[in-house]
């Protein structure tokens, strides 16, 4: 699928090299299950969870989905969710929009629902804070991925989940406010990016 070009050019600086090899070690691990669910000729469903479901889970749902269409896994779903449910952080949108995605408010409330665009022809993601239990997302035989280790610690079960793996972010909110704020933003969704990049690198068409 053809990415908007701020897109493909933003994934086209992504170093997977930099990543340490005990981050590989989890990120193999969902390759794993994505790619055992490819050879299966299963869907294959991803579920970031994160406490509040505002920044670190949307941005590895935004992320997984894109590239995912980028390399042409139809077949896989990414999802997100919180431990409660709040909104989805504008900064985050910001980060998002300046990278290339098309981001339109459906909706002026307290938890705006937003369509996320990566491609011209693509259905758009559907961006809102919800919890694991919203019938927007999967109910069983997903992936959880857990990106804050507050949600870690706090959910040791995940109900449905064939898979339960933490792989959490530092969580750029500690640098809202503040002169960093945009600089850390981007520094987290290009690590989650070039994280989930070399995901899917790892797998092989069934």
């Amino acid at each position: 699928m053809s990415l908007y070009t701020p897109i493909s050019n933003f994934l086209e600086t992504l170093d997977t090299t930099t990543i340490a090899t005990e981050r590989k070690e989890g990120l193999n691990k969902l390759a794993d299950f994505l790619q055992q669910q490819l050879k299966e000729n299963k869907e294959a469903n991803i579920t970031f969870i994160c406490t509040h479901n505002s920044r670190r889970s949307h941005l590895s749902q935004i992320w997984a989905q894109t590239i995912a269409q980028h390399f042409n896994f139809k077949t896989i779903t990414s999802y997100s969710a919180g431990t409660e449910a709040t909104a989805l952080f504008p900064t985050v949108l910001e980060t998002l929009r300046n990278t290339g995605f098309k981001i339109e408010n459906l909706s002026n409330a307290e938890n705006s629902h937003y369509s996320i665009k990566y491609s011209e022809n693509s259905h758009p993601i559907i961006g809102f804070s919800k919890t694991l239990d919203n019938s927007f997302n999967p109910e069983s035989g997903f992936a959880a991925i857990m990106t804050c280790s507050q949600a870690d610690g706090g959910c040791p079960f995940i109900a449905g989940a064939a898979l339960r793996l933490p792989l959490t972010y530092e969580d750029p909110k500690a640098f809202d406010n503040t002169p960093q704020q945009e600089e850390k933003y981007l520094e987290r969704s290009k690590q989650i990016a070039t994280e989930l990049f070399y995901v899917f690198t790892q797998l092989k068409t069934a």
